[in-house]
């Protein structure tokens, strides 16, 4: 595992942690959802079992990155979220999240992991704003981003090629200002 050290960012019954060993049996566990993999943009009939290699990488990129986290909730590993594309200059980045944990979802843990890596981009790396790309058909990972304070700003019409059919990407961005004006 990397040798750099990420802040602990803590909210509630979640936790943005960095990745330690223990976190390769915990993500191979979770397995591979079709329907979870398809909103990351994955052919659902394409999808394979994931495989104890893959959950090492998985567990190795997050531990590697020093802008990713794992995202534990009361004390269980449901996925991970980062910050990408850094550009100091301009004050910004990408956010990208992945709730792997078919029993996670819905209950407002992404909303909640999203906010905290947002005021930690903001008031710590002093970030100006966030952006980020989401399939238009993942209904939830929408409604999530808008709890947080992000706006829709902009449609790719059929940018993504999945199982065969085209789908449009929505283009969503949050500035420091949206959030600090949510509840």
């Amino acid at each position: 595992m990397a040798d750099h050290q990420k802040p602990r960012l803590e909210g509630g019954n979640i936790v943005l942690r960095d990745a330690g060993p223990l976190d390769v049996q915990a993500r191979f566990a979770l397995g591979n959802t079709p329907e979870i993999q398809a909103m990351f943009g994955a052919d659902p009939k394409a999808v394979r079992d994931i495989t104890p290699e893959a959950a090492e990488a998985w567990v190795q990129a997050h531990s590697d990155d020093p802008h990713a986290w794992i995202i534990e909730a009361d004390g269980k590993l449901v996925g991970g979220v980062r910050l990408h594309t850094l550009n100091y200059s301009d004050k910004r980045a990408q956010i990208a999240i992945g709730i792997v944990d078919a029993d996670a979802l819905g209950k407002g843990l992404g909303t909640r992991a999203m906010r905290l890596l947002a005021a930690h981009a903001f008031d710590t790396l002093g970030l100006h704003r966030l952006g980020c790309r989401v399939l238009a058909f993942n209904t939830r990972a929408i409604a999530a981003y808008e709890k947080v304070g992000f706006v829709v700003e902009g449609r790719e019409r059929e940018a993504a090629l999945i199982g065969g059919a085209w789908h449009d990407d929505l283009i969503l961005g949050l500035l420091d200002h949206d959030l600090r004006r949510m509840p």
